[in-house]
């Protein structure tokens, strides 16, 4: 397979397996970041039991777009990271290879992923910003709501309005708001593809002494991926949970004095450690659990069923 077909084939599995993703699991997404943002000294959000209990407070406060706010950024923001993620992540390991047969070491995928997840970030960290914003529009939100039109074919004019009124309001840097721990995130993606990658060489190692076969797309399944795509979600969750946390608490809208609530991502840390411990870092994990591991069992599952469809395409051709 030469560079430039394997580079398209990954993007456009990954760009769809980001899309599935999204789409099935955005509620707890809108969940996630509202507990990630209570800091239990604030007014402006419902106070959430559980993730059940707001998932239903904001049924019932806001109604399903309350549950789907920011949908549109998110979708374009999940597909175009994910396509460039695998895109990148894939053109690493061609270079790190020194020919296509050999494997490569779990410190070339680990680099591999480093570097993918580096270059996504700074590519994307302003549609993930508008969409933190708009999640965390509710009721109680005293600055003016962003506007917009929650339909597919007015996702440019909903987009374009919040970029408008953050540049307005706060200047192009807003838009890098926690682009530190966002880059320090970069981890979750080194730890996770790394996990997957050594995982699924456990997996067709032992499937290999059972029975003969060309390639690992035949000894893996759909099950298969998903168990490997979970468990390496699982690890990469625990380990970089906190940068979340800090990442979306530095890019809560400022008042409407124009105040933030924090002024960087280092006063996240000071006042997050001050006041609510170890704790606070881990704000929201249960949904985030609930959200992401099947999340990436289905992202897996999509990006390794496409690249079959496709590579037999490419066979053809």
């Amino acid at each position: 397979m030469s560079l430039s077909q394997w580079q398209w084939e990954t993007a456009t599995a990954g760009a769809v397996a980001g899309f599935a993703t999204v789409a099935a699991m955005y509620p707890l997404d809108i969940v996630r970041t509202r507990f990630q943002v209570n800091d239990g000294r604030v007014t402006n959000f419902p106070a959430y039991k559980n993730t059940a209990h707001a998932i239903f407070t904001i049924t019932r406060l806001e109604g399903l777009k309350g549950l789907y706010a920011g949908f549109l950024p998110a979708v374009l923001g999940s597909t175009v990271s994910w396509g460039l993620y695998f895109f990148f992540y894939g053109r690493a390991k061609q270079r790190y290879s020194k020919n296509r047969e050999e494997k490569l070491s779990s410190g070339h995928h680990l680099a591999s992923a480093a570097e993918a997840g580096a270059l996504v970030s700074l590519c994307t960290n302003p549609i993930w910003l508008i969409k933190t914003r708009l999640q965390l529009q509710n009721p109680l939100h005293q600055s003016r709501r962003y506007s917009g039109i929650y339909g597919l074919l007015f996702i440019l004019r909903y987009f374009a309005n919040a970029l408008r009124t953050i540049l307005r309001e706060e200047g192009w840097t807003a838009l890098y708001r926690g682009l530190g721990p966002g880059l320090l995130m970069v981890s979750h993606g080194a730890i996770q593809f790394t996990a997957y990658e050594e995982l699924c060489r456990i997996m067709v190692d032992y499937k290999e002494k059972k029975q003969k076969s060309e390639g690992a797309s035949n000894l893996l399944n759909s099950f298969d991926y998903a168990l490997l795509g979970g468990s390496s979600k699982i690890a990469a969750i625990l380990i970089t949970y906190p940068f979340q946390v800090i990442r979306t608490r530095a890019q809560q809208r400022p008042s409407k004095e124009g105040i933030p609530r924090y002024m960087n991502s280092w006063h996240v840390v000071k006042e997050t450690a001050r006041f609510e411990g170890i704790r606070g870092f881990y704000k929201g994990i249960t949904p985030n659990l609930l959200k992401n591991v099947p999340a990436s069992s289905i992202t897996f599952i999509v990006y390794e069923n496409v690249l079959k469809l496709l590579r037999p395409k490419r066979r053809n051709d």
